[in-house]
Formats: structure tokens, sequence, C-alpha cells
């Protein structure tokens, strides 16, 4: 257990961040604080000391009341979904949540510019996902399906509004990123693992929504499952970026327990997503970027391996306890066990960046609320890659 670490990784985060002191305005990026909550959650759970929980709870006001608005040097003003003060409160993801880019979105008519975009705001889809997770998990181990719905209703948002007919195909697509406002695309291409993730997520969702009889037919997400369904098909999900493996990783991890505790039969998606993460995982090998000096190294995609890498045993595990749920087990098992090769490269990263010489780096300096917030959850993975408390 890393708990003592943990705790004081996510107390400095919180107060460098201003969500628990007024002395600082408060910085929120969805992705970073996506994770952020699910570590708020580890430590509740670890611990018992509701003041984790309340952590966990007040980031994701602050998230909404910050990132569910238009910026402070934007003309407009209140919530992106155009909803007034009081109703935007009670729905604060339906116009979908900011990045939290430091520089504010390109004004239509503006040249796109590669170098310029990645420091502009906007919405990413694979941004939405994560707090949809966060969403999700806040509900599960509170009990309060309120924030499931928020969940629902911030994934009929993005899914309306990053997705589109290609004029071509026909074919269902989604933009990689989209304004403040979701009225039009920033950067047209597809994420490679976004209709992934989206599909994932929904059925995460809906697997929810099935105990909650506040949850309304409006939101039920059946066609969006579909939709992610047809985009998923015959994908090719290779890369060799860590974090990009990480995530493949923890998606099949995901999809494991989705089908031993919601009984979807998806198996063969499971053992494409393993074939393809192991791939990608033997191509990361052979860069030996792991021997670069820490000035050449980006903590937080090897931290989103790490994380995923500890989804390998507890697939393992899963699939032993609820062998009428996998009727591949056998050749499963396999494919996981052919991971055994990589699965100390999970302790190696987190070594390397837990070294203070190697924290005093400008590429953990310069990025230390994500590096860090990942590192904390390396260190303590199950709030969130657990589906259940």
């Amino acid at each position: 257990m890393h708990t003592v670490k943990i705790q004081k990784i996510m107390s400095d985060f919180g107060y460098r961040t201003g969500l628990t002191t007024s002395l600082h305005p408060p910085k929120r990026y969805l992705w970073t604080d996506s994770f952020a909550v699910c570590n708020f959650l580890e430590l509740f759970i670890q611990t018992g000391q509701d003041r984790y929980k309340e952590e966990a709870f007040a980031l994701v006001d602050q998230v909404h009341a910050v990132l569910g608005k238009h910026r402070d040097d934007d003309s407009r003003k209140g919530w992106l979904s155009g909803l007034g003060e009081e109703e935007g409160k009670l729905h604060p993801t339906v116009g979908g949540l900011r990045i939290g880019k430091r520089c504010n979105e390109r004004k239509p008519g503006e040249p796109h510019d590669d170098r310029l975009e990645w420091d502009q705001d906007g919405q990413y889809y694979h941004y939405l996902t994560k707090w949809m997770h966060a969403l999700n998990r806040v509900a599960v181990v509170s009990g309060n399906l309120q924030y499931n719905r928020w969940a629902l209703e911030l994934a009929k948002s993005a899914h309306s509004g990053f997705t589109y007919t290609s004029p071509n195909s026909q074919t269902k697509r989604m933009y990689w990123k989209m304004s403040i406002d979701l009225s039009r695309p920033l950067v047209q291409s597809m994420g490679q693992h976004d209709s992934l993730d989206g599909l994932l997520s929904y059925l995460q969702l809906m697997s929810t929504a099935v105990d909650d009889l506040k949850t309304s037919s409006e939101l039920n997400l059946d066609m969006e499952i579909s939709e992610a369904m047809i985009m998923c098909e015959d994908m090719n999900w290779l890369t060799d970026d860590s974090l990009g493996i990480g995530g493949l990783l923890t998606d099949a991890f995901k999809l494991t327990q989705l089908i031993a505790y919601s009984n979807f039969q998806m198996t063969h998606m499971l053992s494409t997503l393993l074939h393809f993460a192991k791939r990608g995982l033997d191509a990361f090998a052979l860069e030996n970027v792991l021997h670069y000096p820490a000035e050449y190294r980006l903590a937080f995609r090897e931290l989103g391996l790490s994380i995923g890498l500890q989804t390998i045993t507890k697939m393992m595990l899963m699939i032993k306890d609820h062998l009428d749920d996998f009727p591949q087990q056998q050749s499963l098992i396999l494919q996981l066990k052919e991971f055994s090769s990589h699965l100390p490269l999970q302790e190696k990263i987190e070594n390397f960046w837990q070294t203070v010489a190697n924290q005093k780096s400008k590429t953990w300096s310069e990025h230390i609320d994500i590096n860090s917030v990942m590192l904390a959850t390396s260190l303590g993975p199950s709030g969130y890659l657990l589906l259940s408390h």
C-alpha cells in the first residue's frame, strides 16, 4: 500500500490547484481532474475517511462550475449549455465541458495552426469520456446515482456534438476536437481510440443506470451504443505510444468487468484489444524509451502504461473467477500470459518517476499536476480501474 504517498500527492494537488484553499484561483483541467476524482475515491476506500469522499464531491462541483461554463476571457458568459444559472446547476454537463487549456479557442475564420492548437481551449471527446468514468465512479462509490445521470447527459451531448455522417462513405465518424460550444470542429481528424472509449463508457453508464429508477428514458444510450459499435468495427487499435497502450489495457479491463458483471457477449472484442495491446507493447519495448533521461520523457504518458499494466493480473483472476461468462477462457488466459515479460516495466516506470532527481526535470515540473496525479493513480489504481465498489 502506498496510502501515505498518495495522500501527500493529492493534498499538494488540491492546494496547488485551488481545490482546498482560497489562496489560489481554481485551476481546472479535465483529464487531470478525472484521475484526481478517482484518486480521492481510492483514498476514501483505503482509509474510510469521509473527507476524501467530500474532496471528490468538491472537485466534481468545481470542475462543473469552471469547465462547464464559458471562460473569463470570453464575451460569452454562463453555462456552455445556455441554461440559466439555477437550471444549469441541475444539469451542469449537458453543454459538455471545456478542456481547460491556457488560451482561448481559435476563432471562426482563423487559420488552423497545429502548434497553437495544443494550447487552445475547446472540447476533447476522449477527455469527456474520462469525466463520464469519474462521475460513474463517484455514483457507484457514494451510492448517489445523480452523478451517473450527469454522466449520461454528458454522453448524450458529447455523442451528438462530436459525431457526424461522412458525406463520402455515409459512415459515422467523430471529430477529434470541437469548439467550446460544440458548434464547429476545431480538429477534423478522428481519434484512434475515441469510438472504443465511447462504446465502453456508454455500456458502463447504462450498466449502472439499470439500478436507478430516476434515470429517464430520454437518457437511454441504445442509439449511441449502436453507432459507437459500428464505428469500432474493423478498427486498427495498434499504437506504440505508452499512454495509448495503457489506455487499451484499461479499456480491456473495463470490458472484462462488463462481461463478468453485466453479461455482455463481447469476448471477441476483448481478445482483439489484447492482441493490439501486446503488439504495441512489443514495439514500445524495442524503442528502449525507458532508458532515456527524464528530460526526454513525459511522465504522464508512461504512467498511463504503468496503470494499464496493472490490469493484466486483474483480468486473469477475473476471467478465472467467471468461467461461465468467458467461453474463450483458455485462449484469453494464454493471451494475458504473453504479457508476462513486460510486467516489470510497471515498477520500473513508477520507481523512475518517484525519484527526486527525476522530478526536478522540466518535463516533470512543467506538467506537475497531470504527472503527479497519474503517479498517484499508478500507486493506488483501484479507485480508477474498478467499476464496482
